[in-house]
Parts: structure tokens; sequence; C-alpha cells
């Protein structure tokens, strides 16, 4: 039985061992049952699928592209000069047709440049959008044939000297596809006493290739095999002190030595998918995606 009589003031209450164990007890149940139900101060919040898959897409769609006359060239002129630091440049094309044509970091805009009615198409491509290239013209006057690339503007900072580099694209061609000549990326040309580094599908067999080029000879790491199989290839080329090598879908297919004082600085812009809007332009035709240059 319970006693109900106050304890005189002053005098210590007694607790008795029972109802401490079960203050006790209780205490413990409530730290547990916070620890275990209360999350984590740092966890990241969970974006459920449903919401990610209702929210809008790029737009997929035709680019507005630029046609230009046969006479037309980007600004030359004046001192060359070498990236003075390390550059990272990466398109991936998923911004959709709205929106200016800029690297991950919105800088190095890409214009479209077109001849002849070609046309320049965003599409889509696993999560995000690709750019698809002109159908191979099959006309016999080549003056007539639709043209079509992505051009940016002169920055020498993307020129990388001695540097060592690695550049490259996600492509998809089939045969269909293939003809002598389809830049995929470029900077510069390997004739005319300039330099150059490249990226191409040469020959009708599909063979990618990576260039480089000097003022007076070409360097090319070319692997005999065939990339224009109707799916997508990662191709990489890296250029270190002394070689180049030709990249496939992370593996190493081809290299060649190539002098570590070849220097490579141009006047010209990026390129994507021929060396210019105009006639004998190597252009290229299928899909590109996921273009980079990184300057070490």
């Amino acid at each position: 039985m319970f006693d109900n009589r106050r304890s005189p003031r002053g005098a210590r209450r007694r607790v008795s061992p029972l109802a401490a164990l079960v203050a006790t007890t209780a205490l413990g149940a409530g730290l547990l049952m916070v620890a275990r139900f209360s999350p984590p101060s740092d966890a990241a919040p969970r974006i459920s699928p449903q919401y990610l898959a209702l929210q809008p897409r790029p737009s997929a769609g035709v680019l507005t592209g630029i046609n230009i006359g046969f006479g037309a060239s980007p600004q030359r002129g004046g001192q060359v000069g070498v990236a003075a630091a390390p550059v990272a440049v990466r398109y991936t094309f998923d911004g959709g047709i709205q929106q200016p044509i800029t690297d991950l970091g919105g800088a190095f805009a890409l214009r479209p440049l077109a001849q002849n009615g070609g046309t320049l198409s965003l599409v889509p491509q696993g999560n995000g959008l690709a750019v698809q290239y002109p159908n191979r013209c099959t006309l016999l006057r080549e003056r007539q044939c639709p043209r079509a690339i992505l051009e940016g503007t002169r920055d020498d900072r993307l020129n990388p000297g001695t540097r060592p580099m690695q550049y490259g694209a996600s492509i998809l061609m089939t045969h269909a596809d293939l003809s002598d000549g389809a830049n995929v990326f470029q900077k510069g040309y390997s004739v005319g006493g300039t330099s150059q580094f490249k990226l191409q599908v040469d020959h009708r067999m599909g063979h990618p290739s990576c260039v480089i080029a000097g003022r007076t000879r070409i360097y090319r790491a070319e692997p005999f095999m065939d990339v224009a199989d109707g799916m997508w290839h990662n191709l990489m080329c890296a250029r270190s002190r002394n070689r180049l090598t030709t990249i496939v879908d992370g593996v190493e297919r081809a290299w060649v030595p190539v002098p570590p004082t070849l220097s490579i600085a141009n006047a010209e812009p990026l390129r994507v998918g021929g060396k210019g809007p105009n006639m004998g332009n190597d252009q290229f035709a299928g899909r590109v995606d996921d273009v980079y240059l990184t300057i070490n």
C-alpha cells in the first residue's frame, strides 16, 4: 500500500530500487526510439523516381543553323598562344534546342554552320541528347551536298602546345555513313604549315584514328577495327610526352611515337563533325555525343 503522507519540509525523499529501475528502463526506451526514428542530421533528402519522371526533359529537334557562303572563315591573324594552365571542356548536348550549346561550365560555345540546307538535330540518347548529322551525300556534284558542323570561336587556351592531352567523343555510325573521310572532332589543319589534333573515322572500313600534325609531319594512330556497326563507341585520343594512343571503348588499340617537342598551336576554332562547312570538309555522318578536350 502506498504512503500518501507528505514528507516533512527538508526531508530527503526515498526512492525504492524498483521505481528507479522502472524510470531507467523508460528513459532508455525513449532514447532508443529517438535513435531509431530520427533521421541523421546529415542524411541527403531522397527524390522519388516518380517526381523525376515528371520533370520536363530537354527538347529534341532541329538546331537553327547559320547558312554561310563559301568564302566565310573564322578570324585569324596575330600571335598564336597556347594553354597556360590545365583546361577541361566537355559537351553533352543535353541542354535542348532552346539553349546555347556550351560545355558543362557554360563556356566555349559552339554554333551550327550549314550549307545547301544541311541540318543538325538533337535526338534522344540515353537520358540525354546527341547530335544527328546529315546523311551521307550521294549526289554526283559535291558542291550541291548538304553540309553542317558545329564550330566554336578562336580561343588559344585550347591550344595544348606540347602539354599532354586527351580528347574524344562517343559516336554511332553505320556503313552507309562512311566515306573516305569523316571528321569527328578537331582543331586546326594537317596541311598548310599549321598544326592540328583530330579524331576521325577514315576509309570505308570504319577505322577510327587519332591524328596529331606538326608543321611538317602527320602522326596517325589507326587501329584496324570497324566501329561503323550501328552501335555506340567511345573513342579517345591520348597524347603523352612521346606517343599518341587511340583508345576504343576503354581499350588501347593503336599508338605511334611523336616527338616531345611537337607543339600544337593554331588560330582555328574547335569543330565537331567536319573541318568546315565548305566543299571537301570531310563531313561526318551519324551521331555524336560527349565530346571532350582535356589539356593537362
